[in-house]
């Protein structure tokens, strides 16, 4: 048998212990049965690309530089309400 561990604990599981299996792509992750049981549902096992713009260029924020990174991170949104023209 595979050693596996637990995708939301870390836990090893044992030789005689249940566990759900979860295939992502070619992927295999796996909950010991106490996780299953608090959340049945597989999320964090794919890493997002989050897109920007920066001068004019959109590119992945993971290939900045880490000022702007840094900056990216500070960076908040403002919701400007329409003005009605009445």
């Amino acid at each position: 048998m595979e050693k596996y561990i637990c995708h939301d604990c870390g836990k090893a599981i044992g030789k005689n212990e249940e566990y759900m299996p979860y295939k992502v792509g070619k992927d295999l992750y796996v909950k010991c049965r106490a996780c299953h049981e608090i959340d049945p549902v597989l999320k964090n096992f794919q890493k997002a690309e989050v897109y920007s713009r920066v001068v004019g260029y959109i590119r992945p924020v993971a290939q900045w530089n880490k000022g702007k990174q840094a900056e990216f991170g500070d960076r908040k949104e403002y919701l400007v309400e329409q003005a009605c023209c009445c």
